[in-house]
């Protein structure tokens, strides 16, 4: 594989740098609500430049780097296979070990422009006795549509956990999948949408653990949850919008 980096066009570049700003900075939203320990967990950033998504690439952390060290220069550049791009910044460094992951979201889910992946505490417990979390808030109802589903058992390495996320959540109107025995995964328009619904998601998952050890849940009715999420995604702070 040649070491020379690709000649970009002035436009691209700006996207690219743009995009590793926001992947460095969102990094510290996931030490700053309590989602992650040491170096585990990631954010990453697609770069949009064509219009069905095939020729995209996306920006995601080094592995085993300290939070603190993170910075836009040491992010890295890699294409829709999860190969990184040569010759870019941060390309002497492995890309984080859940890349595999993230590039079969994005290959498969073009609509998809961030993805993340935390250890938060509660969201991991129900990954760990697979289970979903039900929808027995508004606040769920309002940013998940529903329960927050189970994605299967896969190891880390190649993109079997990809897989297990897309077929989770495609048709699905949650933003956030728990994969079993592993933890939660989100997906958003862009990268600090999907860190809303990995705050989101932990916030939930304590909530209605807490619930449920006080007592038995009380239902949504599946009409109202429609109406909440209805809502919310389309009037509240006009859809997406309100999530950039």
């Amino acid at each position: 594989m040649s070491s020379e980096a690709p000649a970009f066009s002035p436009a691209v570049e700006a996207s690219i740098q743009a995009v590793r700003e926001d992947v460095a900075r969102l990094h510290g939203e996931l030490v700053r609500y309590g989602l992650v320990v040491w170096t585990g967990g990631n954010v990453s950033g697609r770069v949009r430049l064509t219009e069905d998504g095939g020729g995209d690439l996306f920006v995601i952390k080094p592995s085993g780097v300290s939070y603190d060290d993170l910075a836009p220069e040491n992010m890295i550049l890699c294409d829709l296979d999860g190969d990184v791009i040569p010759g870019t910044p941060g390309s002497e460094r492995s890309p984080s070990s859940d890349t595999a992951a993230h590039a079969y979201v994005y290959r498969h889910m073009p609509e998809v422009g961030g993805v993340v992946h935390t250890h938060s505490d509660y969201a991991v417990a129900w990954a760990a006795r697979g289970e979903e979390i039900p929808c027995v808030i508004t606040a769920m109802a309002d940013e998940f549509g529903g329960p927050i589903p189970v994605g299967p058992f896969a190891i880390i390495g190649d993109d079997s956990i990809g897989r297990g996320i897309v077929e989770t959540l495609s048709g699905h109107r949650s933003r956030a999948v728990l994969m079993q025995n592993h933890g939660p995964f989100t997906i958003g328009v862009n990268a600090k949408d999907a860190v809303k619904a990995a705050v989101m998601v932990e916030d939930v998952a304590r909530t209605v653990h807490l619930a449920r050890e006080a007592g038995p849940l009380i239902p949504i009715p599946q009409e109202a949850i429609d109406s909440l999420y209805n809502r919310y995604q389309n009037v509240y702070g006009q859809s997406a919008d309100a999530r950039r």
